[in-house]
């Protein structure tokens, strides 16, 4: 009957993100959704065998449709071309990040491109605690980090740093480019 029915371990898989996206205990979805705590606990693990009823009062609760949970998640692709994006000008130094990819739920980075030129750094003050940011410079040379111990970077390099202390980012030399994501733990 497997063969013909629900496609089980999708819906496990299904159930389990979605119940980690809404941040719900077992019991809280189970209780809510009309259903016993140990059905819930063999659907999330690939044994049950759910009732159309039940995958309902479950997408229900869980507030996404009802095919979110028995169709296999498929990737997706997105592009941002080098001139799209939000942008944002420093007003004391040379310095443009343009936000490529912001936080999706249960995720919490954000991306950014990074154009400065010379002149001034950049200097940002602590943010939340926490807060690691990561830069790949991708084009010219620049001093990023801490700000009492920056760190010459070239084309290529990687630097990682706690971002809740101040830090900064001066470029170099002209056309500096790099990405930054900004991991919040």
């Amino acid at each position: 009957m497997a063969e013909r029915g629900a496609p089980l371990d999708v819906i496990a898989a299904s159930l389990r993100r979605e119940r980690a996206r809404t941040g719900l205990s077992l019991s809280e979805v189970a209780k809510r959704a009309g259903i016993a705590k140990s059905t819930l606990s063999q659907l999330e693990s690939g044994s049950g065998n759910p009732s159309v009823e039940t995958l309902w009062a479950l997408s229900v609760v869980l507030d996404v449709p009802f095919a979110r949970l028995v169709e296999p998640v498929r990737p997706q692709v997105q592009v941002i071309r080098a001139d799209e994006g939000p942008t944002f000008y420093s007003e004391r130094s040379d310095y443009v990040a343009t936000l490529v990819a912001s936080c999706p739920p249960n995720a919490r980075r954000d991306i950014f491109r990074i154009s400065a030129e010379p002149g001034p750094p950049r200097r940002s003050d602590p943010h939340m605690p926490g807060v690691v940011e990561h830069v790949v410079l991708s084009a010219g040379r620049a001093l990023v980090g801490l700000t009492d111990e920056p760190v010459e970077l070239a084309p290529g390099d990687y630097i990682a740093y706690p971002g809740d202390v101040e830090h900064i980012f001066q470029a170099l030399e002209p056309g500096t480019r790099a990405v930054l994501i900004s991991e919040h733990t």
